[in-house]
């Protein structure tokens, strides 16, 4: 690997890191990252219906509930 291929790849991560919060960085503390997991977490359950409605069904509330507890 060439000086050139690691600064791309850096610049790429940075790039990255500064455009999506969930990518994570050097100084991120455990908390802070498992904030973002759990974050990252509910809103695909809130855009994936099929898991939302298993969800839903799972605790024997309707949907636009389990939609409303996630969103919180």
């Amino acid at each position: 690997m060439q000086a050139s291929d690691r600064f791309n790849i850096n610049s790429q991560l940075e790039h990255l890191q500064a455009k999506y919060v969930g990518t994570g960085h050097a100084d991120l503390n455990r908390f802070e990252w498992a904030v973002n997991i759990q974050r990252d977490s509910y809103a695909s359950y809130v855009g994936h219906y099929p898991i939302l409605a298993y969800f839903a069904i799972a605790e024997n509330e309707s949907i636009g509930r389990e939609h409303y507890n996630f969103m919180q």
